[in-house]
């Protein structure tokens, strides 16, 4: 287990430099964002001044190393545009992302879940039918038309929920949050059912699947033997064998979620980091945009290293032996 871990971590880093690299020169290709940050009425040595204080006037390759050399110091860098430091930008909007980014989950399993489990058991019922057709438009409708039609049907038509913005926040264990607050969980509602919408097709179908594989098993037809009831035939040893590949998914689910909310934010005006990422796009902020991809590869790589060490728990027939690393 700890050689597996040393490896893992070993590739996460030649990982986060090849990654690092890419972004950087794949940035620095964009445009020049001094065209941007910079009024079109500064005079020359207004503009040599602006281009020598973000270190603009070296080639690439001396940007990369001075990046390289304060990322081992865990400095990305500071902002073009607000003149703070990216991680520290990116830091103060992530608990928006991650406040929403864990609602759709939960609504994701909330709702996926049980519908699947309930196809699965009962494929041939017309429930189980027309769950099976909706969970086809999870998979199908664009992000920001389904976020779009909210917004019109339950914020415009019948004025139920709030369109854009988050709400007020209030502090729980130092960060400011919208769930406990009844104005800030209706703004939430709208923009994380609109992030949970594909997780919700695919928890469906992948837990439809499994419970239709599941009852054809041995054990369960041994524990219907045994006169076990069905409630406990389904909970105990259905849902925890159809589990591993759900946990698969809800573990990666969550990071492209935080990853590519990018849509939704900027639909709901929703102050997070997607939103964040939008804004340093718009004026070329290098720093936040290379900081912003490397924390979403570095919660990648986090993750799936967790979801590793979650099927040796859940499977006892999976180790994580130093042979397999």
């Amino acid at each position: 287990m700890l050689v597996f871990i040393i490896r893992r971590l070993l590739q996460s880093v030649l990982v986060l430099f090849v990654m690092s690299l890419l972004v950087f020169a794949g940035v620095y290709a964009i445009g020049n964002p001094i065209d941007i940050l910079i009024s079109p009425d500064a005079t020359q040595a207004d503009r040599a001044a602006a281009i020598a204080r973000l270190g603009l006037d070296k080639p690439m390759w001396m940007q990369y190393l001075i990046f390289v050399k304060q990322a081992l110091a865990a400095d990305l860098g500071r902002s073009f545009a607000f003149n703070v430091p990216a991680i520290e930008l990116i830091f103060e909007r992530m608990p928006a992302t991650l406040e929403l980014a864990i609602l759709s989950m939960l609504m994701a399993v909330g709702l996926g879940l049980p519908l699947g489990l309930y196809a699965g058991l009962k494929p041939k019922a017309w429930p189980s039918r027309a769950i099976m057709a909706t969970s086809i438009l999870g998979f199908s409708l664009p992000t920001f038309w389904v976020g779009l039609m909210l917004i019109m049907v339950f914020a415009v038509f019948l004025g139920w929920l709030p369109s854009n913005g988050r709400g007020p926040t209030t502090l729980f264990l130092g960060i400011p949050v919208s769930f406990l607050s009844v104005a800030g969980l209706k703004h939430l509602l709208l923009p994380a059912f609109t992030l949970s919408l594909l997780n919700i097709a695919l928890i469906i179908r992948l837990a439809r699947a499994g419970t239709q594989e599941a009852l054809l098993m041995d054990y369960v037809k041994f524990a219907r033997a045994k006169g076990l009831s069905n409630a406990r035939i389904v909970l105990v040893h259905v849902l925890k064998n159809i589990m591993i590949p759900i946990v698969t998914v809800i573990a990666l689910q969550f990071g492209a979620v935080i990853a590519f909310s990018v849509v939704t934010e900027t639909i709901f005006a929703w102050p997070g980091m997607g939103k964040l990422l939008i804004d340093s796009i718009n004026v070329l902020d290098r720093p936040v945009i290379v900081a912003y991809l490397l924390i979403i590869v570095t919660l990648f790589i986090v993750v799936n290293l967790l979801v590793d060490l979650a099927y040796s728990l859940l499977d006892p027939r999976v180790r994580l032996s130093d042979s397999s690393g």
